[in-house]
């Protein structure tokens, strides 16, 4: 059980000191999913199991705060087992030969309240493109092992041929069978490692 609290200071600058730190991304309590059109009509949501990540957070300088993330593309699951062995095929994310999807960020702007705006390169296959990704600061708290954590959930949309993901198949009805648009949607729970680094 975690014991939630927002940091509040008297400076806006100054409101999430207490975070500075090195973190590393609990997959236990994490989640990495995604969403995509089907046959025109409704959405197939999936997740990926397998995944591992560091933050480096510099509580009093947000902006100068980083992010690592990399995703077994293989721990692909959207339920049904056919789907999943052709989307991890070489048709799509080809993972024998690419194995990983990665994200290392390359900066970080507040938006209000408790959101910001993080940019960086993310690596699909053998192409590597800039997004950007939407968080929201969730809470920090000290666990029951008496480690701090840190949350943070966050969206980002991205149309999957810029990388290269353009197995499609043509329905009768008119149409394609997988959209083109993918939302991503990150649930992360991060435990703390390390103080933060020398300025």
């Amino acid at each position: 059980m975690l014991r939630n609290h927002h940091q509040k200071t008297r400076s806006g600058t100054s409101r999430y000191a207490a975070l500075a730190g090195v973190y590393t991304v609990d997959p236990v309590h994490s989640r990495i999913g995604f969403s995509v059109r089907h046959a025109m009509i409704t959405n197939v949501r999936g997740t990926f199991g397998t995944f591992e990540g560091i933050l480096q957070l510099d509580g009093a300088r947000p902006a100068r705060s980083k992010a690592y993330l990399s995703v077994q593309t293989d721990s692909l699951d959207t339920g049904m087992r056919d789907r999943d062995a052709h989307l991890v095929g070489p048709d799509i994310f080809d993972s024998s030969t690419f194995p990983l999807m990665t994200f290392r960020s390359t900066g970080l702007v507040p938006v209000g309240g408790d959101g910001f705006r993080m940019s960086g390169d993310l690596r699909i296959k053998d192409v590597e493109l800039p997004v950007t990704v939407d968080l929201a600061f969730g809470g920090t708290g000290r666990d029951l092992d008496g480690k701090n954590r840190v949350g943070f959930e966050g969206t980002a949309t991205l149309q999957r041929s810029d990388w290269g993901l353009t197995w499609n198949a043509a329905l009768e009805t008119g149409g394609v069978l997988i959209g083109d648009k993918v939302r991503l949607d990150l649930d992360i729970s991060a435990v703390q490692v390390g103080l933060a680094p020398a300025a």
